[in-house]
């Protein structure tokens, strides 16, 4: 088998990247390093790899003439991952121009490029939930620790409105839609994921991106200054913490790309909202709750801020699609999983 996987340096990338190489597959991937910890990730897999079986190559997407190299290099693939791209709501704001250029750009020389080298390749493409919007036309709900959608108790399904909002969900939008169309109209095997919030190893995660292995480094960090008989350091937070997203461990993701690839002749097309459904969604209050839990520590120490801008209350994905058509559904709780993340954000993250 042989698998393209752009982006494959990244969170997300990497740990499919790993995946396969595990089986032995041949595994290419492209990656243009511009993210904090992608050399890392790259320097994992490269240790990782039999001898012949990985191939990488460092190349922006947005240059079609790189990304078309790549393929007269190494096509036809099986399956193509299309992972990589502009992922920051924040940067998207302050340089749009690249966002554009990244994810619409990118992912139309990736299209392409495989329309014309590797026809019969699957290409999955890793999108995001804010193609919706803000969610703003939606009826809430406001507990003492989240927002709810009382309308949909089993999360938001894929015929929820496109409303594209911020130069990201705009990006991201016009490529989940250049995927889709593809299939339709060049008879591409391809499928979109709308992915909620993943998180797991392998995840270098900032202020503006992976929230969820941000807030268990800022946990560690109150843990220390406890142990170290100091008042902890107020991290900051946008809004009143209620805010919900359902969330994905990285294993379960994998087996979500497996289970496309398994059906692959039933993907011409198809879009799947993920995440980790109603049984693991949480709020910010909700994740720093259980970070002061497993970590036995106070409550954590924290500073509001204004609202983001273009925030959504509360996004949690119904997956029900996907555990009809591809027989997939999360297996690691958000409670097991968050336990991990903060053993490897821990042992990878801290140890300075």
């Amino acid at each position: 088998m042989k698998v393209l996987i752009t982006g494959g340096c990244g969170f997300l990338g990497s740990n499919l990247a790993a995946s396969y190489l595990q089986q032995g597959a041949e595994v290419i991937v492209v990656d243009a390093l511009f993210r904090r910890g992608s050399a890392a990730n790259l320097n994992w897999l490269e240790q990782q790899a039999a001898p012949g079986r990985f191939h990488f190559i460092q190349a922006d997407l947005a240059e079609a003439e790189a990304v078309l190299a790549v393929f007269r290099r190494h096509a036809p693939f099986d399956y193509i991952c299309h992972v990589g791209g502009q992922v920051a709501m924040t940067t998207s704001l302050t340089d749009p121009a690249r966002d554009l250029q990244t994810n619409v750009l990118g992912t139309f020389a990736v299209l392409e490029a495989a329309r014309a080298l590797s026809p019969e390749a699957l290409i999955a493409y890793s999108s995001t939930n804010k193609v919706y919007g803000d969610l703003e036309g939606l009826r809430y709900e406001e507990t003492a620790t989240r927002y709810r959608l009382p309308d949909h108790p089993e999360g938001l399904d894929e015929s929820l409105g496109l409303d594209f909002s911020t130069p990201y969900g705009c990006s991201k939008g016009a490529a989940d839609q250049y995927v889709r169309d593809w299939a339709r109209v060049y008879g591409l095997k391809t499928v979109v994921f709308r992915h909620s919030s993943i998180f797991g190893g392998r995840q270098f995660a900032s202020f503006d991106q992976g929230w969820v292995g941000w807030f268990c480094q800022k946990a560690i960090e109150q843990k220390r200054a406890h142990l170290a008989g100091v008042s902890p350091e107020p991290f900051t937070i946008a809004g009143t913490g209620k805010q919900v997203r359902d969330v994905l461990h990285a294993d379960d993701l994998i087996r979500l790309y497996r289970a496309a690839y398994d059906h692959r002749e039933q993907m011409n097309g198809e879009i799947f909202n993920i995440g980790g459904g109603v049984a693991n969604s949480l709020s910010l209050l909700e994740l720093f709750a259980l970070l002061a839990e497993l970590l036995a520590i106070p409550p954590l120490v924290y500073t509001p801020t204004p609202r983001r801008a273009s925030d959504q209350d509360c996004f949690i994905a119904d997956i029900g699609k996907a555990g009809r058509l591809l027989g997939w559904s999360p297996a690691i709780s958000c409670r097991d999983g968050v336990s991990r993340m903060l053993a490897w954000t821990e042992t990878n993250l801290m140890a300075a």
